[in-house]
This record gives structure tokens, sequence and C-alpha cells, in this order.
């Protein structure tokens, strides 16, 4: 009975500790966040002899690192080089820490972490709430505190902790729990949270308020696919689930609908075009997950739309909502700065998701759209990078949208002259 009762005030004690601790306000993630991971693009490809060239090693993310200084990527704000699945070795080290697989990571993780720091780029982990990552390596179950430490002393900047082989009725204590350990480091790290799918899928109400003040970002859907099906089902999802979503996310902490596969197989021109205006809108992190080395300039320039960036990482922070959907055609706006007083500009985008193989007009007025200062707004497209003009509230906005494609406007509202007589 005594034992029993030392442990209940032991557990009393750590509870109330890790509940005025937990909340990762440590000043990261204030804007979406950026980079680059690899598992979209080159899951679990572990087979170093016979494709080096693709498989998980080192030398893979040595080389992204490289192309994301030298191809303008960290230039245009994407920051961050972060493994996936499958870095690892099979079991832990005779020490209980964990440790890479050694022929594909011969150097060590410390060592890929501080190349990674040389480039002026942020180094990424992948681990799992759970007995075994998704692809079977070592989780961090039984090991928290011992993982939490292992990460800083790797010099570790961002930390995506996925949910396999685990209980998600145990990820409302687990997850806070491995962020208090984070903290405890006193390293900060953005920390990635898959804790709400695995909660959704199992049919449990994730306690949203909780979850946005533990983590940076979270995963409410399941993982994207190369194809245009898979980015309109995550689409769907976020503007069906707006009114829950949206208040979740601003500076520090952010919905994330998963990586952007723009340059790999599945996506049209259009179609690539359209995910990252909507990725844009929805103040989504930009994780992309592609091979640097071969993607086409078309695509590249896509990535790099200083435009839109600049909308994504817009510093209100506001995660735009749909407010039309008609016959096939979707109307999205976002709240950015500047502002003229009370009232915001704009940013809108108008989605195609017909496929009859020609462009869809569209007339929408400024009014219906939110848009209703008595100064208008200077309208530009940017994806092409064209001003179309000064609108007043009382006009419209006018734009052919292409199949499976995209317009992306943004509305800068216009300032009143101070007078002088």
């Amino acid at each position: 009975m005594e034992i029993f009762l030392k442990k209940w005030f032991c557990s009393l004690v750590l509870l109330n500790i890790l509940s005025l601790c937990y909340c990762l306000d440590n000043g990261l993630a204030l804007s979406p966040p950026m980079g680059w991971l690899a598992w979209q693009r080159f899951r679990c490809n572990t087979d170093c002899e016979n494709d080096p060239k693709h498989c998980i090693s080192e030398r893979l993310f040595m080389e992204m690192a490289d192309l994301m200084v030298s191809e303008g990527y960290a230039k245009a704000g994407y920051n961050l080089i972060s493994l996936d699945d499958c870095w690892l070795d099979k079991k832990r080290g005779p020490d209980g820490r964990l440790r890479p697989d050694p022929l594909r990571f011969p150097s060590g993780i410390r060592a890929l972490s501080n190349y990674i720091h040389s480039r002026g780029l942020r180094f990424g982990i992948y681990e799992d709430y759970g007995n075994y990552t998704c692809a079977g390596y070592p989780g961090i179950l039984n090991h928290m505190e011992l993982d939490a430490q292992t990460f800083a002393d790797w010099q570790v900047d961002y930390v995506k902790l996925d949910g396999c082989y685990s209980y998600p009725s145990q990820m409302d204590k687990g997850y806070p729990e491995f962020g208090y350990f984070l903290n405890r480091t006193e390293r900060p790290m953005i920390y990635s949270c898959s804790w709400p799918f695995y909660q959704l899928i199992n049919k449990m109400e994730p306690d949203y308020k909780t979850i946005s003040n533990i983590c940076h970002l979270w995963r409410n859907f399941e993982d994207i696919q190369d194809s245009w099906q898979s980015v309109t089902s995550i689409i769907d999802y976020y503007g069906d689930n707006q009114d829950t979503l949206i208040p979740l996310a601003g500076p520090g902490h952010w919905n994330d609908p998963d990586m952007l596969i723009i340059g790999n197989f599945g996506l049209s021109y259009e179609q690539s075009r359209a995910q990252m205006c909507m990725w844009a809108i929805m103040a989504s992190p930009l994780l992309m997950s592609v091979d640097l080395r071969t993607i086409r300039p078309e695509f590249k320039a896509i990535l790099q739309n200083s435009e839109i960036i600049a909308v994504n990482q817009d510093p209100l922070g506001v995660q735009g909502r749909r407010i039309y959907k008609k016959q096939g055609v979707e109307i999205w706006t976002k709240p950015v700065l500047p502002m003229n007083g009370k009232k915001f500009s704009w940013a809108v985008v108008v989605l195609n998701r017909r496929v009859d193989g020609t462009p869809s007009q569209v007339t929408a007025p400024l009014r219906d759209l939110g848009l209703d200062s008595e100064e208008g707004y200077h309208v530009r497209e940017l994806n092409d990078h064209k001003d179309i003009g000064f609108l007043s509230k009382d006009q419209a906005i006018r734009v052919d949208v292409n199949p499976s494609g995209v317009v992306m406007l943004k509305c800068t509202i216009q300032r009143v002259p101070p007078f002088n007589p």
C-alpha cells in the first residue's frame, strides 16, 4: 500500500508539473514552417547497394541540403532539411540510445546535423510515439526522456512524431509528455505531431485546444499521395471542417495538410500551381518532398514563387476560408497585411475543379468576398505576376480559370493619403 501511494503521489506530481510546462511557447514557427522532407518522394528505400542515388542515406540529405542553397530554395524561405522514417538502425545501442543505420549513415546523425547547419539550414528528425515507427524501427515509448535529450545532443531543430504502433487513447498524455521532455532539454525544437489524425481515424474527438498549445503543427488527415485526387481530398477535408480548424491556426501553431508534391509524377502543371496556392491560402507548412536534382524548371518556379510564399508567410497567420463552392468552382479568401485602420488586404484563390476541357469564367463582386473598403483595392495576379489594376468595392473580379487550375490574387487595400492643405 505504501509503495502504491508513493507511485500515485509521484505520478500526480509529474502530471502537475507537465500541466504547467507542456506548452511549447518557445518563439518558433511564428509563420508556417518551410523546408524539405524525404517521405513522399523517397519513402523507405533502404537499398543503397542497388539504388544508391535514391535510398535513405546521409548522401541523399547532404545533396538536398546543397541544392536547397545553390538552387535558391533557401533564399526563398525553405530552411529545413528533415529525415523521415527508415533512418534508424533496427536496434538501439548498448546505452539504450537511438542510432542510425551504420551503413547508410556511417558518419552519424550529429555529423549530418553539423553539415546541414553549415549550409545555413535547420535539421529535422523523425520518430514515433509507439513501440515502433510505421516502418518497424524503434519508437520512443519507454525512452522519451532519453530520446529528447539525444535529439538535443544531435542539435535537432525539428521533430516529427508519428503515431504507429501506439494506442490513440494514450496520446493525450504521451504527446504532451514528450513535448515536456523536449522543453527540458532547453534546445528550441519545432514539434510536429500526428496526434489528432490517429485519434480521428479511431473515431475519437481530439482535444484541439491542448494540441494547439503543445504542438507547433499537427496532422489531421491521411498521408498525401502523388495524385490530384489525393490533393483534392485534402482540400475538401479542410474546407468541410474549416469552422473547427481555422480557429486553431496562428503564429506558433498550424494545421498541417502534409507535403507539397509539386515536381513529382502525379500532378500536371496546372494542378501543381493549384496545390501551391491552396497550401498558401490555408496557411499550411510548405514542406517539399521532391527530388531537387531532377525537378523541371517550371515546377521549381512554382515552389519559389515569392509572392505566393509571402501570402503563406503573412504575419497575421490567419488560415484561409472557403466562402464559395458551386458547380466545381471554389473561392477561398485570407486576410493579410497591409491594413488600413481596421480593414485588411486580402488574398483570394479561385479554384476550378472542373475537367470539361475549357477555362471557366468566374465573376465575383468584391462585396461578396468581404472586400468592402471605401478606398478600394489594388489587385494583382500572383502566379504570373501581373497587375490587374484598381477595383472599388462596388466592382467585381473577373477571371478565367483553367480546368484543374487556379487563379490567385492579392487585393491590397488602398491607403488614404494624408491631407496637406
